[in-house]
């Protein structure tokens, strides 16, 4: 059985956490910013383009060591923090974001495993 590789994405502005919702092409559903490893692609430098691919942050990213599973899925956790103001330019992916805090995004997540590791921020 093959394993997939994907990264999950928290950005963080001062007290706020970013969700954003997937379009309905792609099941509209709220999310973190998360995508999957490409082809000899490490964890690190697929959590880099894709928050650069669906938001246009660029920043240095912290590994957040709360990795997961579901099914065959391995997921790595990275933290990226936004500058003050900052707002997202959204790709075709997503069609709307929020800031919250991270119990409410946490409770806005479609996803299980991603809102777990959202309620550690709170």
């Amino acid at each position: 059985m093959t394993r997939t590789r994907e990264v999950a994405i928290f950005v963080r502005r001062g007290d706020e956490f970013l969700v954003l919702h997937r379009s309905p092409e792609n099941d509209a559903y709220w999310h973190v910013v998360a995508g999957g490893v490409e082809e000899g692609e490490s964890f690190a430098a697929a959590a880099a383009r894709e928050l650069s691919e669906e938001t246009g942050l660029a920043v240095e990213l912290l590994r957040l060591g709360r990795p997961f599973r579901y099914g065959v899925v391995e997921v790595d956790c990275y933290l990226a923090d936004a500058p003050a103001g900052w707002e997202p330019e959204l790709d075709w992916e997503h069609d709307d974001y929020r800031w919250c805090t991270a119990a409410e995004g946490a409770a806005m997540l479609h996803w299980p495993e991603p809102a777990d590791v959202l309620r550690g921020f709170a």
